[in-house]
């Protein structure tokens, strides 16, 4: 279900990238980080990206919305968008802000479209390594050429997965591994590639989860809150797992604490 050209959105994400965050990776001044709230951080390169993102990406659909971090953040208002008839651009200019201000490569930028509150297309974009992972609704989740696929179902004892151990201590123990990259942007990536086989979100923010979990639906992974509900890209409370099939995600869920 491609609504716009899914290589002409991939353009204008890495042309943005080149131009406005890579240029700041690693040379940061001192008053171009700053604290939205305690332990939140924005730079100049999440405001300017998001900023050039929102007019690039609303000429290539015209009557389209906007619906971005950095502005969520000065008006939540903005989030009402998402309720609207109007196609919806979510933004996150910047995903794991606080790794990219200390110099750490896992960062990423995430960009989903939603018509009538569902997420027909995603894009997650690694600028430095330079590749985008991108899926439509119904056509798979594809890196370039190559078909992205979840690993198969199978025995939890054998998976890594993201989340957070402290909160989820009989989790850790069922599992074979935890990680914790700071990037939700980087679990799909790891997830879709089959790199990680499990993530559990506890924050729920349309800009971090639109996209990856439509990527992570179309490379044959199965997604759902924690009350069994499915993902929607709107404000939520409560948590979400994605696993490689229903089967793990019913031993997984179990498992982790809200």
């Amino acid at each position: 279900m491609a609504i716009t050209d899914p290589l002409r959105v991939a353009s204008v994400i890495r042309e943005v990238a080149e131009a406005v965050i890579l240029p700041r990776f690693k040379r940061l001044a001192a008053g171009e980080v700053r604290e939205k709230r305690p332990g939140d951080l924005v730079t100049v390169a999440d405001t300017e990206a998001e900023r050039d993102l929102s007019r690039r990406l609303s000429d290539l659909l015209p009557g389209s919305r906007v619906v971005g971090e950095e502005a969520v953040a000065a008006d939540a208002s903005v989030l009402n968008r998402l309720a609207e008839q109007a196609p919806v651009w979510v933004i996150d200019p910047v995903d794991g802000t606080a790794n990219f201000a200390r110099g750490s490569e896992l960062f990423a930028v995430i960009v989903a479209l939603v018509v009538e509150g569902r997420t027909v297309q995603g894009w997650i974009h690694d600028p430095l390594a330079d590749r985008t992972a991108i899926a439509a609704a119904g056509d798979g989740a594809w890196m370039g050429e190559r078909r992205l696929r979840v690993s198969d179902d199978g025995p939890v004892a054998k998976m890594s997965g993201s989340a957070g151990w402290r909160r989820s201590p009989r989790l850790g123990k069922a599992v074979a591994k935890l990680v914790n990259q700071g990037s939700a942007a980087h679990d799909y990536l790891a997830l879709v590639e089959a790199r990680l086989q499990f993530a559990h979100f506890r924050r729920l923010h349309p800009w971090d989860h639109a996209a990856g979990v439509l990527l992570h639906h179309e490379a044959g992974g199965f997604s759902a809150l924690l009350d069994g509900q499915p993902y929607r890209p709107r404000p939520v409370d409560g948590g979400m797992l994605l696993t490689p099939g229903r089967a793990s995600w019913e031993a997984l869920a179990p498992l982790v604490v809200e």
